[in-house]
């Protein structure tokens, strides 16, 4: 598996040419001429990485960072024609990772995006076979963990929460972003419905559920999976 990059640029030629670009260099392409829909893939299809412009119909680019780091800290790099400092500070401010200024070299673009995957760390996109530890390995293509060489089966919900958690291995995720992941905004607030899951998934691949050493609660805030 491949990292999955989300284009939100309203620009149709611009979006041509990424898209046969970064599916060249390897990776997933999913594009949007919008704010408001590229925030419903993002909930959708939980890519690794998103390219936005600042421009766009609907719900500009400044709204659309601001709404993705409300629940998720995806690595953004903002594609701009705007090119003054206060407009750049402004982008990094609201959370952007990186700044590209209009027109720009794909080939440099391509190199920015390997280094923002490579801080945030998807060490997980290449295989669909991960090995924690010798007690835990997960099995991405068939949703399910084995344990101390068990097989458990995974059911839907359990596997999207494991994903984030994988995804995004020794961060804290807080309880609004992996409910509004794994489920969408309606269930932002329902706290009470992620800790329910994370007791049966702590109960099928922690060695003491009690105590555990994969899923640990970050108080006030929410979970981290902790590798060793």
């Amino acid at each position: 598996m491949s990292a999955t990059i989300l284009v939100i640029e309203d620009e149709e030629e611009l979006v041509k040419l990424l898209n046969h670009k970064l599916e060249r260099e390897g990776y997933q392409v999913l594009s949007a001429n919008d704010g408001v829909k590229g925030l419903q893939i993002l909930h959708e299809q939980h890519p690794h990485l998103i390219l936005l412009d600042l421009m766009l119909p609907r719900m500009d680019g400044w709204e659309t960072c601001r709404c993705v780091r409300e629940y998720s800290d995806i690595p953004i790099i903002v594609l701009s024609a705007l090119k003054a400092v206060d407009h750049k500070v402004r982008g990094l401010a609201l959370g952007a990772d990186d700044y590209v200024t209009k027109p720009f070299s794909l080939d440099e673009l391509v190199a920015r995006i390997g280094a923002a995957l490579r801080r945030y760390g998807y060490p997980f996109a290449e295989s669909p076979t991960v090995k924690i530890d010798d007690h835990l390995v997960v099995d991405r293509a068939r949703h399910r963990v084995s344990t101390n060489g068990q097989w458990k089966e995974l059911s839907p919900t359990e596997y999207r929460i494991l994903n984030c958690f994988l995804e995004n291995a020794n961060r804290i995720l807080t309880h609004k972003s992996l409910l509004t992941q794994v489920w969408g905004w309606e269930y932002a607030e329902e706290t009470d419905y992620l800790k329910v899951y994370v007791h049966h998934l702590r109960k099928k691949i922690e060695r003491d559920p009690r105590e555990p050493c994969y899923i640990l609660t970050e108080r006030g805030l929410g979970y981290r999976f902790q590798m060793p």
